[in-house]
């Protein structure tokens, strides 16, 4: 079974249906930090550090660029689909399978 922090599921109202173009990934943010990072796992979730303030929605753009750029994936492809409001959220990246998501941010 896949960690939580990767679950290619989407709900549905009977369930849960699993989805192969779009894996869902857990992360926690860093706003303000002094560099753009991936700094790994922790408590299941992705670290992320951005040197984005969390004004205006200003860091969660920075994290989705981020996650976008190392999966060389379009900024559009990932969304944030719970806590943009938050330093914990879910992201749910388009057009990626669950495997390749985590060799490429190698976990």
């Amino acid at each position: 079974m896949p960690p939580a922090s990767l679950v290619p599921l989407r709900e549905a109202r009977h369930g849960a249906l699993p989805v192969s173009d779009a894996a869902d990934l857990r992360v926690r943010v860093q706003p303000r930090a002094s560099a753009n990072a991936i700094d790994g796992m922790r408590e299941g979730a992705l670290v992320v550090r951005v040197t984005a303030p969390p004004a205006d929605g200003r860091a969660n753009d920075a994290v989705r660029k981020l996650i976008a750029r190392r999966l060389r994936v379009g900024v559009t492809r990932v969304e944030i689909v719970r806590g943009a409001g938050a330093r914990d959220k879910v992201l749910r990246v388009h057009g990626i399978s669950e495997s390749r998501l985590r060799a490429l941010l190698r976990l």
